[in-house]
Order: C-alpha cells, then structure tokens, then sequence
C-alpha cells in the first residue's frame, strides 16, 4: 500500500492529456510567507526578508511528495522607505508595537522590491526544479491603505527518472523506459496583487501563468501530452489586538485549479508579541493543520506545522511535516515588530 502513491501518479502524468490535480505544492505555513504564493509582497517590510522552509507530505507513503524552497525579499532603496516618521520604522526601546501604535499606522511611501525564489519538489520519480525572480511596486492609495503589483519569470525544470517508472510488479511503461533522466525545460510566469493597510490584507494571484505541454514520451512511440495549468490563489486576513500583547488573525485562502472544484483553507492564528504563535488550519475535505513557531534570537524565527488528512490516505501515512525558518536582516528600526506582514 505504501508503494501505490508512486505508481498512481506514474499513470496520471503519463497518460492524462490534462492532468486532473494540483500540480504545484501545498504549503501550510503559507500565512507566514504568502511571498510563496503572492510576487507582490517582495519589498513589503523595511528589511530583508529570508525564508527556508521543508516540507514532507504524507509522511509514511514511499514516494510521497517532499518541497524545499528558499525565498528572499527585499524592498529598494531601504533609506527612503525606512524614514524615521511618527508612525514610520522607529526603534521599539524593548515597547511592544501593540494597537496603540498601529492606531496611527500610515501607508509607505511609494517603493519597489525585488525577490528571488528557488524551490524543489519532488513526487515519486518526478522532480520539479524551479528558479523565478521578482519584482513588484508599492503604491498608496490613502492614508492607511497600500495596492502592491508583482510579476515574477523563471525557468521550471520537470524531470523524470526512468527507472523509477514502475508498477509494483517490476513492469515499465515502454513509453519511458531506460535507465536515465528525461529533462523538459518549461518558462514559469506568475503575477498577483495584494492589498493592505493597517490590519488587513486581501490577495489574488496566479502561478503557472503560461499553461504549457508536457510529454515524456520517446519518439518510438505515440506522445501522450499533458499540461501544466495556471493555479489562482485568493487570500485574505485581518488582524485583532486582543490586548497590548495578543493579537489573533483569522484569514482564509481559496485556491482554483481547472477542471477540480474550488479549494479552501481556513486558518486562526494566536501572536504573543513577536515571540510566539499557535495557529490551527482547516482544509476543506482534505484535513487539519496545527502550527507553532517562536523567535528563537533577535531577527530569527522558526515555525513547524503538522497536517492531518481526512482522506483515505490516513490509513497508511503518518501525518504531512513542515518546518519553516526566517531571517530578518538590515531593520535597524524595528527587527522583532513587522508592519504588514504578520
């Protein structure tokens, strides 16, 4: 039963002409970098931000699906937008930055970023490599409120090892026979937009923009093609100050893919200062997520998820693992308070 995850998914790429899945990972964490999903936060906060993150699926199941990704973002011309205002990025003198200090929140000024995403994932005998840099533009549209545009380009690169391809009983699909690596080089487009102000955002963006054909027969044989499919995400959050130190942040992401009906997730999440959080996610007719994460030292976070599902996948895995650390580098006004990010 274990060995079915690999073989199942052998036969959806090989012989579907669109293939009827999520072709892009899932992400748990998500709430904790939606720059994952989103090229438009690049250059949200006044510093550099950093984010590795691992994550195993379905622990338990050979061949089950394992992510890596690393991410980095960064706004331009950190002097402008990091100005010493009233309400601007002003060192915290060991204060929390609770709501009375968002109460007189106001917008950035208008900036740039740029980011740099370089993420792995790898299903049975099928690896997706994946490299796309990023740039997008602040703009305010009110006192409190904030529209950021950003499109990223990259390169994917799906490969399939043949001598993975097999069906349990030691048979091998003769489309793809052998012993070495089939390599297919695909552009990766995506773009998006985010809305924020003071204690909220809304998202929408799209991945995988330029839908392409992917085929891995060999010329000997009749090519069965299928093809990579734009995924549109839409999130939104806000923020309560439960007091000068709780803050509680309800969101929820929705995420379409043709042909599968519409997919959702919903997520509460429980800050204590910028030191610690516990959140709880539900994923419609999939499962359940709790996380946790602290600040481990000044500008260093780290935050672990553990997914349940409720299909019949449970019977044989153990559970999805993901772990996340993020690097806070260059604010000298504010390293453990985020604005916007949260």
């Amino acid at each position: 039963m274990r060995r079915f995850l690999p073989y199942a998914v052998c036969c959806c790429l090989l012989s579907m002409q669109n293939l009827q899945a999520q072709q892009l990972p899932h992400y748990t964490q998500y709430v904790l970098n939606n720059f994952i999903l989103n090229p438009a936060l690049a250059g949200i906060e006044n510093y550099t931000d950093v984010r590795l993150s691992h994550r195993h699926q379905w622990s338990g199941i050979e061949g089950a699906p394992v992510t890596t990704y690393l991410t980095i973002q960064t706004p331009l011309k950190k002097d402008e937008y990091g100005r010493i205002t009233a309400t601007g990025y002003q060192p915290s003198n060991g204060k929390v930055l609770g709501d009375p200090y968002f109460r007189t929140y106001e917008a950035p000024p208008a900036h740039a970023g740029i980011g740099l995403t370089v993420l792995n994932d790898r299903t049975g005998p099928l690896n997706r490599f994946t490299a796309y840099g990023t740039f997008a533009y602040h703009v305010p549209l009110g006192p409190q409120l904030t529209l950021a545009m950003g499109a990223s380009a990259g390169i994917s690169q799906w490969s399939l090892r043949q001598n993975e391809v097999d069906f349990g009983d030691g048979t091998v699909d003769p489309a793809v026979s052998g012993q070495g690596t089939i390599n297919k080089l695909k552009p990766e487009v995506n773009a998006g937009l985010w809305l924020y102000g003071r204690n909220f955002f809304v998202g929408a963006s799209v991945q995988q923009l330029v839908p392409a054909k992917l085929s891995w027969a060999d010329n000997y044989v009749v090519p069965i093609a299928g093809k990579l499919v734009p995924h549109t995400f839409i999130t939104a959050g806000y923020r309560f100050f439960l007091s000068e130190e709780f803050s509680l942040l309800p969101s929820v992401m929705m995420r379409y893919v043709a042909p599968l009906p519409l997919g959702a997730d919903v997520n509460v999440k429980l800050q204590y200062r910028q030191l610690a959080w516990i959140a709880a996610t539900y994923r419609h007719d999939e499962g359940y997520a709790g996380m946790a994460g602290l600040t481990i030292a000044k500008g260093i976070v780290m935050g672990y998820a553990y997914d349940y599902t409720i299909t019949p996948l449970n019977t044989v895995s153990r559970g999805s693992h993901e772990l996340m650390i993020g690097f806070i580098l260059g604010n000298k006004y504010a390293d453990d308070s985020p604005r916007n990010v949260w």
